[in-house]
This record gives structure tokens, sequence and C-alpha cells, in this order.
């Protein structure tokens, strides 16, 4: 496995550990996140930088970062992508208008018809779901598009089964015309291939399925929604290699600017990349409480934890650092969270034997997905910190039992 400090830099490192003692000496306890809007703007402008064939349009992925800090500082920067009610009203709640919103996601018309807006822009996911949101579709004079399911998106340890999202080839033809036969207009093409894209021939395949489309139907969308999928820098396998090594940001633009010049009439491009951009844009800071030696190792008690705060650490090697200034021999070192579970262990590295209770650990790259998946599993949920370039400032207490009890009744 490499270095922590080879594989994200030594100056990102020095710049998340003064945003954490910033955070402690301001009162967070751990556990705790913390977020900061920089690292986020600075992905994003790089993506922005490239030349994708046409303007590109960026979206900001509401499930892979729910958090309305974040939210209304990206507002006057671009749109919202949201799959769920919950989401929705959030983005509303956070000042997004109905023409900033785009609504994806399967089994919309179980939610959407409650809280429909005028103006706003939805991708059908199925033709049962098309015939369900029409009439809402045409009162509220939505902007549509369809989403396609490619021959990319399949289980990858059992490629008999599809993954349950959009609509095959086949079913095009009879959704165009059924939006025309009510006077709407299908603007965008939308498909989402996958997270941590792992090579060029994966998203070529992808591309292909939507010029395919195009061809067979005679529709020319005015929008492309490639989704996302490019994967972060830092995270890597279980097995130490990178995600996404065979797909650069460099490549997956060029092969985006092949897509549009097979398709001239496309307008605009969008983006909706949530690990991407999202993942160094937080850490998550857990402390140490007790130390125990066992079978000739060292385990480490922490206050937060996988089981917790970092679901992704069971298919996922992230960078962690000790935030003291811990010197001498490294010692193979575990560390487990809180919880009442072997299970709960947020990863297994050299430590410095000097390690003790009271220090802290910084668990790099928790900005994407992190915040969906906290549990509250015999816990409260953590403290969560912002820092949008004034400071960090604590946007979310830990949750204490009174508030969590409420949740029972």
């Amino acid at each position: 496995m490499p270095d922590a400090r080879q594989a994200r830099g030594v100056r990102s490192i020095a710049g998340w550990r003064r945003h954490v003692r910033k955070a402690l000496d301001a009162g967070a306890r751990s556990p705790f996140y913390l977020f900061a809007s920089a690292p986020y703007g600075a992905a994003i402008d790089r993506l922005k930088g490239l030349d994708y064939g046409k303007p590109a349009r960026f979206w900001l992925s509401a499930k892979t970062q729910p958090l309305p800090a974040l939210w209304r500082w990206w507002r006057p920067r671009g749109g919202i992508e949201v799959v769920s009610e919950f989401e929705f009203r959030g983005a509303l709640q956070a000042g997004f208008g109905p023409d900033q919103i785009l609504v994806n996601g399967p089994a919309k018309h179980r939610w959407l018809p409650g809280v429909s807006r005028k103006g706003l822009r939805v991708h059908f996911d199925s033709l049962g779901e098309l015939e369900a949101l029409l009439p809402i579709a045409r009162k509220d004079r939505w902007r549509v598009g369809l989403r396609l399911r490619t021959p990319v998106e399949v289980d990858a340890e059992d490629p008999g089964w599809a993954y349950p999202f959009g609509l095959e080839p086949t079913e095009f033809p009879a959704a165009l015309a059924r939006l025309v036969g009510q006077g709407l207009e299908a603007e965008s093409v939308h498909i989402h291939l996958k997270t941590n894209l792992p090579d060029v021939a994966t998203i070529r395949r992808g591309f292909e399925a939507i010029v395919q489309v195009c061809r067979d139907t005679g529709w020319r969308p005015r929008c492309i929604d490639v989704g996302g999928g490019l994967a972060p820098a830092g995270p890597r396998g279980l097995d130490g290699t990178r995600f996404g090594a065979g797909l650069g940001v460099e490549s997956y633009t060029a092969e985006v600017r092949g897509l549009v010049a097979r398709m001239p009439w496309v307008e605009e491009v969008w983006l909706e990349h949530g690990r991407h951009p999202a993942a160094d844009s937080g850490v998550l800071v857990v402390g140490v409480l007790d130390v125990k030696e066992r079978l000739g190792r060292r385990l480490l008690i922490c206050d937060g934890g996988r089981t917790l705060q970092a679901m992704v650490s069971v298919w996922e090697e992230h960078d962690l650092e000790v935030l003291e200034a811990r010197r001498g021999r490294t010692v193979p070192t575990a560390v487990h969270g809180p919880t009442c579970m072997a299970f709960d262990c947020l990863g297994r590295r050299d430590l410095p034997a000097s390690v003790r209770p009271g220090d802290h650990l910084v668990w790099f790259d928790a900005g994407a997905y992190h915040l969906s998946w906290e549990t509250r599993f015999s816990h409260g949920l953590a403290e969560v910190w912002w820092d949008e370039g004034s400071g960090p400032r604590c946007v979310r207490s830990a949750e204490r039992f009174d508030r969590a009890a409420a949740l029972w009744r």
C-alpha cells in the first residue's frame, strides 16, 4: 500500500491538519466530520476548464453529500440533481428554484406529484413512471428527458442481472411517441454508467448506446446528461490499486468530445460528478479512547469508525494519519470504532507505537457518501463542521439521546 503522503501529497495533508486543529480549537469534539468548500470548488474548476466540445453544465449530486451548507454555497454556481422527496424538499429549502433542480432516479411517481413545481427538469426512468406522471408534466410544463440503460449497466459479479435504472433501447420509440402525443418534447437523454469508471472501453460502450438509440429513433435531444463516474484521486481498493486507474480526466473528456462530435445537434453537455469532486472535500476525525495489545498487535478503540461514520471502508482504503506529532517506531495497528462489532474496523496499517488515548486520527476522503450512510448503531449521529473560507463552524451538533429518542415515539 502506498504511503499516505505519497498518495495525497504533503501540502494537502498539512492543509487538512490545520483545518482540523482550528475545528478542535473552536470546540469540535470527536467523532466529527469536517467539510470544506475550497477542495470541492477547486475540483469543479478543474473540470470546468476542460473542453467537452459544447458548453458544459455541472449539477451537484445531492445524494453524494447531503449537506445543506454545501448546497447553499453551491447554489450560485450551478444546479442540483435529486433522486428522492427528501432531497427535493431540501433543495427547495436551500433556495434552489425549480429550473435549477434536475429530478432523476426510479419510481418518482410515488412522491413527485405531491411536491411538483412548474418548470422542473425531470428524466423519466420507465414507461410506467412516464405514463403516471404525464398529466402533471403537462400541467406544470416540465422540461423532460429520458434515461437510457446501457449495456454497461449490469451487475459486475453476475452480468446476467441488469441495473434497475432507465429505459431499454427498445422502449424509446414508445416513450418518444407518447411524449409527442401529449405535446411534450424530450429535450435530454440521460445515462449514468457506474461509479469509479474503470477504463476507456467502458465509457465508450456506454456512449455508443446513446448514439445508437438516437440513430434508431431519429431523436435529436438538445442536451446529453452523461452522469458522472470519474473516480476520486485518493481512495484505493483493499488491494491498494487506485480506482479508475484506466480512465483519467483527460481521457474521459476526450470521450465526451467524441460523443458530441457524432451528435452535432447537441447544444449542451450535463455532468453530475459525485465522488470525484466531493471525496477530498471532507475528513472524519476520531479520538483514541483505549489501547489494547492482542496477538502481538496493537488495537486502538476510538469514538468513531466504520459502522457509524465510514461504511465505505468495507471496500475502500483511505489515507489515515495521526493528528498529534507522534515519533518513533511504527507497529501494525487496527483502528476500531466504539460499537460492539468486530466488523467495526476503520482500517489496519502501521502507526506509531506512541499513539495513546486522547490522540486524534484523521481519515481522509470522507466527503462522498459518508453522511448518506452514517448510522445510529448504538450511538447518535456525529458532529458536522463546515469551512467556507472564514474558518470552521459547527453546522450540526452531535445527536443526544433526548433528540434520538423522539424517533421512537
